[in-house]
């Protein structure tokens, strides 16, 4: 029997994800293995949600729920991002995925289980575009939607409460599950240039800072992949 959370040689977990220009959800679990330095494979699938499309196709193959991300650690899938990140702190429990503290990681589970639940007005009508710049729709939205300015306003006070218990410069000091969670939420407040109190843009930098925030970003800069069901506020140039 292996040691808990050793890989067998030869044997990476693959992580199956979407476009990282638009894919929040495959965003989490991917930045913080990268971040964190957890051994995986990048399986990318180009989105196209067409019924018998080969997005569709590959995603059935490891997942029942016939979406991403999905973790594969031997033939095993787990998908769902909060599962994938509880698998990953069980297999990995000395690489920080959850902070140390045991009060500290309940608070960072609440944290990540109310951006996993919450937030629909952001998510609806801010999608994540990295790839784009939208300030003059996000001034637009930011005027006509009181559900959007009510959760920006939630997002920065559980922020400000928990850098400022923290000593910052992440959530909860170093970058843990719960700052994966929240920089796909970085990056929507930078693409539609929302405002911010300068807590929270010194936190939006500090994340995309991080070396695997970086790195994704980097990534769906490069992809240069329009892809018009996710182009709400923009049409192909």
């Amino acid at each position: 029997m292996r040691p808990r959370g050793a890989q067998r040689k030869g044997f990476a977990m693959q992580l199956v994800i979407g476009n990282k220009n638009y894919s929040s959800w495959s965003m989490r679990p991917w930045v913080l293995m990268r971040q964190l330095g957890l051994p995986f494979d990048e399986v990318k699938l180009r989105f196209d949600f067409g019924p018998d499309s080969p997005f569709r196709q590959a995603v059935a193959r490891c997942s029942p729920a016939g979406r991403v991300p999905v973790l594969v650690d031997e033939g095993f899938a787990v998908w769902d991002s909060l599962a994938i990140v509880e698998y990953l702190h069980e297999r990995f429990p000395d690489r920080g995925v959850w902070p140390a503290a045991a009060q500290d990681r309940a608070r960072a589970r609440s944290l990540a289980a109310e951006m996993h639940a919450g937030f629909g007005a952001l998510r609806s009508r801010c999608p994540m575009n990295i790839e784009a710049a939208l300030p003059e729709v996000g001034a637009r939205l930011w005027v006509e939607q009181a559900e959007l300015r009510a959760d920006v306003a939630r997002i920065e006070t559980m922020w400000a409460q928990a850098l400022a218990a923290s000593g910052g410069p992440f959530l909860f000091g170093t970058f843990s599950a719960a700052d994966a969670f929240y920089a796909p939420v970085c990056m929507r407040l930078r693409t539609y240039a929302l405002p911010l109190v300068e807590t929270t843009r010194r936190y939006v930098d500090t994340v995309s800072a991080a070396r695997g925030v970086a790195a994704w970003i980097a990534d769906a800069l490069a992809e240069q992949d329009f892809l018009d069901f996710e182009e709400p506020y923009r049409q192909h140039r």
